[in-house]
């Protein structure tokens, strides 16, 4: 039986959620969503190791997390700097909302992942640009045969003094292609790395949820700077996929897995990545890489603790009946 260990590297901030139904949740996030959602994938076969720097004052109640979780490595976790991330979210709506980051978390660096790199996957799920440094990046390629999953939610986001978080250009981004083997993010994120504008000021003047005509070529330019795949989700239609093959541009459409009641929204992103870790290290298909992407994705919205993730039983059952 193959052991499979996937690594998960970002913040484990002190979220306050206020959803669009008005209803408050504190939990801590980012990185919980996907460790869990694959601790219990996994369960037997494998081991989660997230990577991460977190207050003092919250590393007790974060192990008390994990320490439900059985396969869940937490050597990763330090708070010896006392550099962790508190962030407040207000959702106007199912999927857009207002973020405030009360609390910079120290950058993970070679160090932190340096005793991981017998890993089969490293997923890096930023949440602000300074939070990953790129030599972390270049490290793992030089040392590890480890995929890099790397989501773009961070370098398309910066925070200013007053702990105001807001959209980005991702201006430096062809140093970072060569060191990512397979590149997530959503519709905004995607045209925050084409569009060279500030989108500081008028954020909501400047993104247009329908706009995928820049998809193709930007995908072809990623690509061409030595990423595997791109995946970029389209909210609750599902996401795209993108390869090079034989030097053609292939691209490939993954609706969605429906669901009648969305509770909070929060997560679904950094859910998605754990997905794509998935599908690639058990699997070492993309397609399938991302049915499971979209179920974890699914599974976050449905409620407002952890327990929304499944073993591999039921969320293969809800993958076969999602894609017969």
């Amino acid at each position: 039986m193959s052991f499979y260990k996937i690594a998960i590297a970002g913040p484990i901030p002190r979220d306050t959620i206020i959803t669009h139904r008005d209803e408050i949740i504190r939990k801590y996030g980012c990185v919980t969503h996907p460790a869990i959602a694959l601790s219990r994938l996994l369960d037997k076969e494998g081991e989660v190791i997230p990577i991460s720097h977190v207050h003092q004052a919250d590393h007790k109640e974060i192990s008390s997390l994990f320490n439900g979780y059985g396969n869940i490595n937490q050597n990763g976790i330090s708070s010896e700097n006392d550099r962790g991330t508190i962030i407040e979210l207000k959702f106007v709506d199912q999927n857009n909302r207002l973020e405030k980051q009360l609390s910079k978390m120290q950058s993970i660096g070679p160090e932190d992942v340096k005793a991981f790199l017998d890993s089969d996957a490293f997923v890096f799920v930023p949440i602000t640009d300074f939070e990953i440094s790129l030599d972390t990046l270049k490290f793992i390629k030089e040392k590890s045969k480890a995929r890099v999953i790397f989501d773009a939610h961070g370098p398309t986001t910066s925070v200013n003094e007053g702990g105001k978080r807001f959209r980005k250009y991702w201006s430096d981004k062809d140093e970072w292609l060569p060191y990512i083997d397979i590149l997530k993010m959503n519709l905004e994120e995607s045209q925050c790395s084409w569009y060279d504008r500030d989108y500081s000021y008028e954020e909501d003047e400047l993104y247009d949820e329908n706009d995928t005509s820049h998809l193709d070529d930007f995908a072809a330019y990623v690509l061409e700077k030595g990423v595997s795949f791109l995946y970029v989700t389209l909210d609750s239609r599902g996401c795209m996929v993108y390869s090079m093959e034989k030097g053609q541009l292939k691209k490939h459409f993954v609706a969605s897995m429906k669901v009648d009641n969305v509770v909070d929204t929060t997560g679904c992103g950094d859910s998605f990545a754990g997905g794509l870790a998935y599908g690639f290290v058990r699997y070492k298909d993309p397609v399938k890489a991302a049915q499971y992407a979209n179920i974890l994705g699914a599974l976050r919205t449905q409620g407002k603790t952890f327990d929304v993730f499944k073993d591999s039983k039921d969320t293969d059952a809800l993958l076969n009946i999602t894609y017969p």
